[in-house]
């Protein structure tokens, strides 16, 4: 089953253009790392499958789920199974992690015809989680990402995706700015997340990730267009010979 199916995509940014052609298509089960040097359009990408404003498609078309994914406003991408981790998660000063998970979940559920979760159920979840991500549970009184670590707002990022349980998660430089140790609980939450009916599109600029959560597929993204896609042995190979021989 394809999760999603990008094609021929073209997105503008300020009247500029940024990607300039990009068609994917990832299928349940499937882990897929988008690589590429600064600048090739990756984290644009990313913004513009979550709906964020001021990226105009010029061209092209995103199917989520055999949905024309363009058409629905960031909250309908949300219900129907699409996650953001973001590259610079933000600090929400004065709302809970507890109250702000709560209501992520409570809207989810709401939106797709279930019940909500009981309370002690939900806290009993949630803490399962946090301690499986190596996450300080009074972390979750505070507010969201407020006073946080980089490392710990990564971690958070996770906490919310396996909590959610999307159909594509998609991991915007997650691994940027965490030292080793908090690499493989990132890694070692990611891996519990992959499962046969969901999918995976993680955007690194390194290799080291890749150690970790083992892609199915690895793309590189170069002036607005994947340019190449292989196994995990072209990452290893991007590490060693860099872009340049990609894109000359």
């Amino acid at each position: 089953m394809k999760i999603i199916e990008i094609n021929d995509l073209h997105v503008n940014v300020d009247s500029k253009p940024i990607l300039q052609g990009l068609s994917l298509t990832l299928r349940a089960g499937e882990v897929h790392a988008m690589m590429g040097p600064n600048g090739s359009g990756k984290s644009t990408l990313a913004n513009v499958l979550a709906g964020r404003p001021g990226y105009e498609i010029t061209r092209g078309s995103i199917a989520f789920l055999d949905q024309d994914l363009a058409a629905l406003e960031p909250d309908a991408r949300a219900h129907l199974g699409l996650f953001l981790a973001f590259q610079y998660p933000v600090e929400i000063p004065g709302v809970s992690n507890m109250e702000f998970l709560k209501a992520s979940l409570d809207s989810l559920h709401s939106a797709r015809g279930l019940d909500p979760l009981d309370t002690v159920s939900f806290m009993r979840r949630v803490r399962d989680i946090a301690n499986e991500l190596k996450l300080n549970p009074e972390f979750l009184k505070r507010g969201v990402n407020e006073g946080f670590s980089g490392g710990e707002k990564k971690r958070n990022e996770i906490l919310q995706m396996l909590l959610l349980q999307p159909r594509l998660a998609v991991l915007d430089e997650t691994d940027s700015g965490l030292d080793i140790d908090a690499l493989q609980v990132v890694a070692q939450g990611v891996n519990s997340f992959r499962a046969a009916d969901n999918g995976v599109l993680m955007i690194t600029h390194y290799q080291r990730l890749l150690s970790h959560i083992v892609p199915d597929v690895v793309h590189v993204l170069a002036e607005g267009r994947i340019v190449r896609s292989g196994g995990k042995e072209l990452a290893l190979e991007l590490e060693e010979k860099g872009y340049r021989w990609l894109t000359a």
